[in-house]
């Protein structure tokens, strides 16, 4: 007997190559077994799902869980099953002086996965601009850091925004790049500079030092010092760094998506590999609402359905070396499943400078199942809850 069965859905799994009408079976935690049409006799509790999307956990690969430690820092839960995802990494919020304490009193005890990558500034976020002279920088300490928490660290991060950073160059990223290669892990590297300190040549020099497996995030940021030339063009570095297994991944946050720069570099073929949210708790309640929302918005830019269930999915599994256990519904992982409402309408999405595209479908959790438990959903951080903006009357 299966403890769970998921009813009658739509499943969409494109890391096994799964797309049908297929239910899933769960026991003892665990995906048990994938088939159309299993009778609910054979299990003890019976969700019917009329339909719905059925994905593997979503994973959001860059997002800031640091709640009651850094001032933006948001609840795993918030950003995680409360909103349907089931894995969440937390993009740097603690370096080596304040990464016990996440570890401690805001990781533990929650449903939502959470993993994280070691800020290379000891203390994280906790105030900013982080980086203001090199000795601000702990190589040691984050390797030291990454080696007590070894199933929860997963690499390094190093942000190239503000005065600190305009003054060393690209030192920060070696002396980050020397704390990843050391921890046996892999580096993220924050492209985009609101403060306007930092020029592309940081930003050149930093493509040219990733290795494969280290993830750039800010994909599509507009703000200075990001992927494009002063003509609009994608440096060359970024091909390049991409053909040797950099992962680019998006993470839209209050600052770093610009429909513009997504347009351009879609235009010269140049696609990202991640969606994630960059979400905080101030960002969560203006342009990050979760991450299908962020999906939702790269339909509208023109990726198809199982283009965002890739990127949500398998994609960030692989980026984390992960993808034996993550990204996947196949039988015998731990059961990590989101549901998904696929919605029609005229649906208004906004980037970080404000510009409004019209998109005629939208994703919604329905549903959180993380690790064969189901999960309540929160209401969403909108009006219409989930539901981004429309023009038209909200839907019933």
């Amino acid at each position: 007997m299966y403890d769970l069965l998921l009813r009658g859905g739509e499943v969409l799994d494109p890391g096994a190559g799964l797309r049908g009408a297929l239910d899933v079976g769960i026991r003892a935690g665990r995906i048990d077994g994938i088939a159309p049409d299993i009778s609910p006799d054979e299990a003890h509790r019976v969700i019917e799902l009329d339909g719905r999307l059925v994905v593997p956990g979503l994973i959001d690969i860059h997002c800031h869980i640091s709640d009651g430690m850094t001032p933006s820092g948001v609840h795993p839960d918030v950003a995680g099953v409360l909103s349907g995802v089931c894995t969440v990494v937390d993009a740097g919020s603690a370096g080596s002086h304040t990464f016990p304490a996440l570890a401690r009193y805001v990781a533990a005890n929650v449903k939502t996965r959470v993993l994280c990558m070691v800020h290379i500034v000891r203390t994280g976020l906790a105030y900013m601009p982080e980086l203001r002279a090199p000795e601000d920088m702990d190589p040691n300490g984050v390797i030291q850091t990454i080696d007590t928490y070894r199933s929860m660290a997963q690499g390094v991060k190093v942000r190239l925004v503000g005065a600190g950073v305009h003054a060393i160059g690209a030192e920060a990223v070696k002396t980050a790049r020397r704390a990843a290669r050391e921890s046996g892990t892999r580096l993220m590297v924050h492209v985009g500079d609101p403060e306007k300190q930092v020029d592309a040549s940081v930003t050149r020099a930093m493509l040219d030092l990733m290795e494969p497996g280290d993830i750039v995030t800010h994909f599509f940021t507009g703000q200075q010092a990001n992927l494009l030339d002063p003509k609009g063009r994608a440096w060359p570095e970024v091909a390049e760094a991409a053909a040797r297994g950099v992962c680019m991944d998006c993470a839209h946050g209050r600052f770093n998506f610009s429909f513009d720069t997504a347009r351009r570099l879609l235009d010269q073929g140049i696609y990202p590999d991640c969606l994630s949210t960059d979400m905080t708790r101030p960002g969560r309640h203006t342009t990050v609402g979760s991450l299908p929302e962020i999906m939702s918005k790269a339909m509208a830019l023109g990726f198809t359905l199982e283009d965002v269930v890739r990127m949500t999915t398998v994609n960030p599994a692989r980026a984390l070396a992960m993808s034996d256990t993550l990204g996947s519904l196949a039988p015998g992982r731990e059961a990590d499943v989101t549901v998904l409402d696929l919605l029609d309408g005229n649906f208004l999405f906004r980037d970080c400078e404000g510009v409004v595209l019209q998109g005629q479908q939208a994703l919604a959790p329905a549903l959180t199942v993380r690790a064969g438990e189901p999960m309540p959903l929160d209401w969403g951080p909108r009006p219409r809850g989930w539901l981004p903006d429309s023009p038209e009357p909200a839907l019933s």
